[in-house]
């Protein structure tokens, strides 16, 4: 079995489960936590980043992009019911706009928001010699950029029917790993963004969804009730 090492709370190892969990893909998981990377997290991968995809072959894929174009031409068809792989579909065209949403989400949303928030309200507690006080400046910032975000994914989807087009990809995925972390932590005004929320609700009804919608997080507070509940 390929063996995925990861943190439950990382918004592009997210990513990488949705996409193997939609295409079906077994995974044994093995977690790494991202303040304490170690000599052995590094001899795995020298960038000391998350995931790390071991493939029952021995071959070792790092980080998400390496990942997810991995896979994307490694299957062609999905296992299952032989249809269209969700994750880089379409045209060549189709294909770039994927890769484009998917930058942004795993990048510029990842910096912007996703990693200052995580950084903020789990990591530091657990960083030797930082205070373990959460920054009021860099989270009012983030939340700032978080509805800028907001809008864009529903600018999106008033125009699509999925974020890059009208197929799902993994753009998608990308996108709802990013939020789905940021909503564990309760910092999603879902309320104020219900086009973003009605997107949000059908990738989050998918089976791909239910064994990160069922996790907890030791190092962090439990989510919000509405977390798990595909109908929020």
């Amino acid at each position: 079995m390929h063996r995925l090492t990861h943190y439950p709370l990382c918004p592009r190892s997210r990513a990488i489960r949705l996409a193997l969990g939609e295409l079906d893909i077994g995974l044994e998981l093995a977690e790494m936590k991202p303040w304490d990377v170690g000599p052995a997290f590094l001899a795995l991968n020298p960038a000391g980043e998350l995931p790390v995809l071991a493939l029952e072959t021995g071959f070792i894929l790092h980080g998400t992009y390496a990942i997810s174009e991995y896979v994307g031409e490694e299957i062609t068809r999905h296992p299952v019911d032989g249809g269209p792989v969700p994750l880089f579909p379409g045209n060549r065209e189709e294909r770039a706009e994927v890769r484009r949403l998917v930058d942004w989400f795993l990048r510029k949303f990842h910096d912007e928001v996703g990693l200052p928030v995580l950084e903020e309200k789990v990591y530091r507690r657990f960083r030797a010699g930082t205070d373990p006080a959460p920054d009021v400046d860099v989270l009012r910032a983030a939340r700032h950029n978080l509805r800028y975000h907001l809008s864009y994914v529903a600018y999106l989807t008033n125009e699509r029917n999925w974020l890059a087009g009208e197929m799902l990809s993994f753009a998608d995925f990308a996108a709802a790993a990013e939020l789905s972390a940021m909503d564990y932590l309760g910092e999603v005004p879902w309320d104020d963004h219900p086009a973003a929320r009605l997107w949000y609700a059908r990738i989050k009804s998918r089976p791909a969804f239910r064994p990160l919608l069922a996790e907890r997080v030791p190092e962090a507070p439990p989510p919000p009730a509405h977390y798990p509940d595909l109908d929020f």
